[in-house]
């Protein structure tokens, strides 16, 4: 009767064990884990921050491009659909674009919105 030998598990070379201790992914599931007040959620948990020192404009601008991107989105969604469902992603379409025009319009300068 033949048996195979035990195979020791690999250990993971030591660049491999730091770049896993240097990971973000793994230190915050570290924490989750074994911290347990990192594991609660915060209440000034945002899903994004926007950059400190934006200018408005700057902030406008951001936002017009996310119009346009979900007026996109949108448009290609009314476009797979049919009856009522086409209807409503269109109306979609049509309340960015009119977001939009507002975001664009706030960007003018203002002597140049006096003159519209």
């Amino acid at each position: 009767m033949t048996t195979t030998p035990f195979l020791p598990l690999e250990t993971p070379s030591t660049d491999e064990a730091l770049d896993m201790h240097t990971s973000g992914a793994a230190q915050r599931a570290l924490d989750y884990y074994l911290k347990a007040d990192m594991s609660d959620s915060r209440a000034d948990d945002t899903f994004f921050h926007i950059k400190p020192g934006i200018s408005h404009e700057e902030a406008l601008v951001h936002a017009s491009d996310l119009l346009r991107s979900a007026a996109a989105t949108a448009y290609e969604s009314a476009s797979n659909h049919q009856g009522n469902q086409r209807d409503l992603a269109f109306s979609v379409v049509y309340l960015i674009d009119m977001a939009k025009a507002m975001v664009e319009r706030s960007l003018l300068r203002p002597q140049a919105q006096a003159n519209v």
